[in-house]
């Protein structure tokens, strides 16, 4: 049995509301606590993702954006990267893949937040760090108060403000914070100088940020700090394993603060400040909380899906009021007219990183692929959209039997977010590497000090499998009744026929088991499996999850209520809209939905759509073939998808690859990219043409072995990426062209942290297969 006992909760926050103000007169007022954010007077759980607008299409932005939409994302967050706005002096560029200010607007378009973090020096694994090269040529030391930086910097705040002038809060506009500078730990005062500077060139938000990592210090109540975690890191060494820093995400505590990040950069024993003075005052919010990782030529992270998903629930468990990922869409660096604009070792960075490619193993991906951790993700985000407000001011508390320092793969992990009378149970039992052991008999007795009884539950113990991650919720009010327990996840409640139907995700390899308050209940309802009512409780067994498994509940106050448990894999496509005029669950048998809300998939000025990627076979809404609409406007809905779902893409061997190149480092000598010599004269040399009617959006798929893979169009690098063992997408292909991918294979000698087979140069396999969207509309 494990136990835990809830303190008291503490109320009012210990510090009040701190000194960040909104715009006067705005109709949802953001305000700090110590503990939580409130908006509009209310508890409020932002839910932000990095999408970096430079290093992707503006014709696609909008529908990328309706993406991170429907996976829950509610603030977009995106560096302003400097260098990509003026690599040549003088020359400010807002155009085109660069116009910040359309992108902000299409935020505002569709209710999504908007945070700018403007720099000046950003990392964001750009060349300098986002800092022009002209701007390093100078006789200035950058990131401080020389007075020979600040003035170029004052013209790049300047410049970013007029972009953005309008669409701050005072002006109904989307910007609810800005983040200065990034991973500056031991520098208040000149943080401080570069926000007066930023206010100063018209910038305004109601939150003014800073990474808070490696003990930063801040300038009194002027920045809130943001901190992240990530499960695994590319600027770590080579032969390094997984580094402590990254395991320590995946157990429940109060550390906040995360020293490996940035780590290539300041040393992990360096520290600026003290981060519990940070925690005593404010709430744990994040920035950085891993949708992926990047790859460097020395260290090439390869992440699953649960990965991602287990850090973030985790982080909940912890205590985080704020859920900020980086990045949740991948993206390419542009092409400099003078220069490549990837970090690298020729910019004296440790790290050597691909030129193209930033696509991140991102839930969405370079060309805006769908993957599974965008569903792991957005599980979560459902729960937080309607029960946010409800665990935001609850507290984190651990048990007494919890873990043993960070190698404890043993102890079962867990933690439990309440108040004085309701909470949510929280568990992780997956980890990157190193699988943790399966937990049989396993039952938890939580005490709550505003109620006489503690639960125990299930009411028999279960066994926590492997890999499994999850939150429980306990004594939640549902319309009414209230429900005890259910070892089961709370996706989210939809309004149906009447009543108020509670949507749960079963818990795989754990049945489902609801516990209702009987003092609540008149009478329930169930499909399958067992009623019983045991010492004032009634417990509901042996369910079926399913789109069927549809418990109803009239409550003593003659309310109607339902409890739905989806099984674990159909709740990971459930989305609710509202196209129809009211409220729906929709069930999509294969794929992401973009749902309603006013949420239009290329512009407000079309009529209400959905779409979908990839396409199912069928939709089903409410567990009927999706034809006719409730509000007239269409008259039926077919699935629009041109071409095949995948197919061969024949591939012609034009050179076998030669010798690999002699290895050669550079910074920390770590492992250098071989020169592009190499792929003129030593890569294997693929031919692959690109059919002519190509369908938009459509991805040259390529499985494949090696080191160093790069494609080109003529003599124009179109595509590069670095074996992690995972297939290569390529995306935005010039229809008819004859397309070169040219492989180099690995030095047995290199330092390098890659699959065993990239010594092998080939590519074994080519498919075209579906791209970013395939729409369900009107006919």
């Amino acid at each position: 049995m494990h136990l835990l006992r809830l303190p008291a909760p503490t109320t009012p926050p210990l510090h009040g509301h701190l000194p960040f103000a909104d715009a006067p007169g705005v109709p949802d007022p953001i305000e700090v606590t110590s503990r939580w954010l409130t908006r509009a007077g209310r508890p409020w759980f932002p839910v932000s993702g990095e999408f970096h607008y430079s290093r992707y299409p503006a014709a696609e932005w909008e529908e990328e954006l309706l993406k991170m939409k429907a996976g829950g994302v509610t603030a977009v967050a995106s560096y302003v990267i400097w260098i990509h706005h003026e690599e040549i002096e003088g020359r400010v560029r807002f155009d085109g893949d660069l116009d910040l200010r359309r992108f902000a607007e299409l935020c505002a378009r569709h209710g999504l937040d908007f945070i700018p973090r403007i720099g000046p020096w950003s990392h964001a694994e750009a060349r300098n760090g986002g800092l022009p090269d002209w701007l390093l040529a100078r006789d200035c030391t950058p990131r401080t108060d020389d007075p020979a930086y600040l003035e170029p910097v004052r013209g790049w705040f300047a410049a970013v403000a007029e972009q953005l002038r309008g669409l701050d809060r005072a002006h109904g506009g989307p910007i609810i914070a800005l983040q200065i500078e990034n991973e500056l730990y031991d520098q208040p005062g000149h943080l401080l100088t570069l926000k007066r500077m930023a206010q100063e060139a018209g910038l305004s938000a109601p939150l003014w940020t800073s990474t808070a990592w490696g003990g930063v210090q801040l300038p009194g109540d002027e920045l809130f700090p943001l901190y992240g975690g990530y499960p695994e890191a590319f600027w770590t060494e080579a032969d390094g394993g997984w580094p402590d820093t990254c395991r320590k995400h995946f157990f429940f505590t109060h550390q906040r603060d995360d020293e490996g990040i940035g780590a290539d950069l300041r040393p992990t024993a360096v520290r600026g400040g003290d981060p519990d003075a940070l925690a005593d005052r404010f709430p744990w919010a994040t920035c950085e909380l891993g949708g992926g990782m990047a790859v460097a030529y020395h260290r090439r992270p390869r992440l699953d899906a649960a990965d991602i998903g287990a850090l973030g629930l985790t982080k909940i468990g912890c205590g985080s009021v704020w859920q900020g990922y980086y990045m949740f869409h991948g993206g390419t660096n542009p092409l400099g007219e003078r220069s490549t604009l990837q970090e690298s070792h020729a910019t004296a960075y440790p790290n050597d990183l691909p030129v193209l490619t930033y696509d991140f193993q991102a839930p969405l991906g370079e060309y805006g692929q769908y993957r599974p951790s965008y569903d792991e993700l957005r599980l979560q985000h459902l729960m937080l959209a309607d029960f946010g407000h409800l665990i935001a001011p609850m507290e984190s508390v651990l048990p007494e039997d919890r873990p043993r320092g960070q190698h404890d793969r043993d102890t079962l992990r867990w933690a439990v977010r309440g108040d004085g009378t309701s909470g949510f149970l929280f568990v992780n039992n997956h980890q990157p590497h190193e699988p943790l052991p399966d937990h049989p008999d396993t039952a938890f007795n939580v005490e709550f000090p505003g109620v006489s009884r503690a639960l125990t539950l299930p009411s028999s113990p279960v066994t926590v499998p492997c890999g499994a991650y999850f939150c429980w919720p306990l004594r939640i009010d549902v319309a009414g009744v209230r429900l005890e327990w259910a070892t089961a996840q709370p996706v989210c409640t939809v309004g149906l026929d009447g009543r108020t139907v509670l949507v749960l995700a079963a818990t795989e390899g754990i049945a489902p088991e609801l516990a209702l308050d009987a003092g609540t209940v008149a009478s329930v309802g169930a499909p399958s499996g067992d009623i019983a009512d045991v010492d004032g409780r009634i417990l509901v067994t042996g369910l079926r999850p399913g789109t069927d498994a549809l418990v109803e509940v009239e409550a003593v106050d003659g309310g109607r209520v339902g409890l739905l448990v989806l099984d674990a894999a159909t709740a990971r496509t459930v989305y609710r809209g509202t196209a129809w005029g009211a409220e729906r669950l929709v069930l999509c048998a294969d794929g992401v939905v973009f749902d309603g809300d006013g949420v239009r998939v290329h512009s407000t000025a079309v009529r209400p759509s959905f779409a979908v990627l990839p396409a199912p076979e069928a939709v089903v809404v409410d567990g009927e073939a999706l034809t006719g609409a409730a509000d007239g406007v269409f008259t039926r809905y077919t699935v629009q998808a041109d071409g095949p779902r995948a197919c061969d893409a024949p591939v012609t061997l034009v050179r076998p690859a030669g010798a690999a190149p002699q290895p050669s480092t550079g910074v920390l000598e770590r492992a250098s990219v071989p020169a592009d010599k190499y792929f003129d004269t030593v890569a294997a040399e693929y031919r692959v043409d690109v059919p002519e009617d190509l369908p938009d959006g459509t991805l040259l798929r390529l499985h494949w072995t090696g080191d160093v893979g790069r494609a080109y169009v003529g003599d124009t690098l179109v595509a590069d990426q670095f074996s992690s063992g995972r297939v290569w997408d390529i995306g935005r292909l010039p229809a008819g062209a004859a397309l070169s991918v040219r492989v180099l294979p690995l030095h047995p000698d290199a330092k390098v942290h890659a699959p065993r087979d990239a010594r092998t140069a080939a590519v074994t396999r080519a498919e075209w297969v579906r791209g970013r969207t395939w729409a369900v509309g009107a006919s």
